[in-house]
């Protein structure tokens, strides 16, 4: 039987549709399939990014901050991270909790620190350091409508504006301040911008409520 008619070997790729030694025709399925796995893996997730996670502040919400001290959030925020009081929540052990707004963050946190208002400042700014690059003003006490005092330390910059109040947030009226439980709040706004927030920050500041006031 003559050469040109004997059938080909299995698998044989006639010259004209061979690439780099590859079989072309199987280019456009292989495409598909990772165009497919690609969006799967990826567009879903660069999806969900695109979409940022909300929980905007109503009216009537309260910030349970831990051991039954509160504050109240300014409405139209977006709590990110935190607990509401009468959301069939557990009391936070650790208090954390985060609000957004724009160019603005309000981030809650507390500790246990034996000492004064102003020292656990200082050692948070120590240990932490100031992300504001700038120039720094003098520091000053703030007292909340419950009664509570705080220090407060502000900073302005070409990365942005920040605020630091530190509490000593104790459980009862009678409670001493030096044990009680410390309280950081640090606020962050984009340059030029700590004022278009400033009501809503000092209304927070101010609702902050010891354990002994709920």
């Amino acid at each position: 039987m003559a050469a040109g008619a004997q059938g080909s070997p299995p698998g044989w790729v006639p010259v004209e549709h061979r690439v780099l030694g590859l079989d072309r025709r199987t280019f456009t399925p292989a495409l598909v399939v990772l165009v497919v796995a690609l969006a799967l893996g990826y567009g879903l997730a660069a999806l969900n990014a695109a979409i940022p996670w909300h929980n905007e502040v109503r009216a009537g919400d309260v910030l349970d901050l831990g051991d039954g001290a509160t504050a109240v959030p300014p409405v139209g925020w977006h709590l990110e991270s935190g607990t509401l009081v009468g959301r069939g929540q557990e009391s936070p052990v650790r208090l954390q909790a985060l609000l957004a707004s724009g160019g603005a963050t309000v981030e809650l946190r507390g500790a246990a620190f034996e000492g004064t208002a102003e020292a656990f400042l200082d050692q948070v700014r120590r240990s932490q350091g100031d992300d504001v690059r700038g120039v720094s003003g003098s520091r000053a006490t703030l007292t909340t409508d419950a009664g509570v005092v705080g220090v407060a330390q502000s900073a302005t910059g070409p990365g942005g504006d920040g605020l630091d109040v530190a509490f000593k947030v104790a459980v009862g009226a009678d409670g001493p301040a030096e044990a009680a439980p410390a309280l950081l709040v640090r606020v962050r706004t984009a340059p030029g911008q700590f004022e278009r927030y400033r009501g809503g920050v000092t209304a927070l500041l101010r609702s902050i409520t010891p354990g002994g006031g709920r």
